[in-house]
């Protein structure tokens, strides 16, 4: 097991997150009505930290995927939280 307090890669660990959330097929369709993209955009567009960032929002939206998710990939859900904040840039 991990230790839940490290602080992984954001890019690496939004494709966890990416595909967590793929592997149960409501909350994929959910996904992609939240943000608009299709399935070929989004194979095409990934790795992406725009979509990695709107996976992550996702996530942050509804707590239980949130948690769920977090538990899945063995790290606290504020790495989640953490993660977004870093793909998503600068806020102005």
């Amino acid at each position: 097991m991990r230790d839940r307090d490290t602080i992984p890669d954001a890019t690496a660990l939004g494709l966890k997150a990416l595909v967590w959330t793929l592997s149960e097929p409501d909350r994929a369709q959910r996904l992609l009505d939240v943000t608009g993209l299709d399935p070929a955009d989004l194979r095409a567009r990934a790795g992406e930290p725009a979509v990695l960032s709107a996976v992550l929002g996702f996530l942050e939206a509804h707590q239980p995927d949130l948690l769920a998710c977090a538990e899945e990939l063995e790290v606290k859900p504020e790495a989640l939280v953490r993660a977004h904040e870093e793909l998503e840039g600068p806020r102005w």
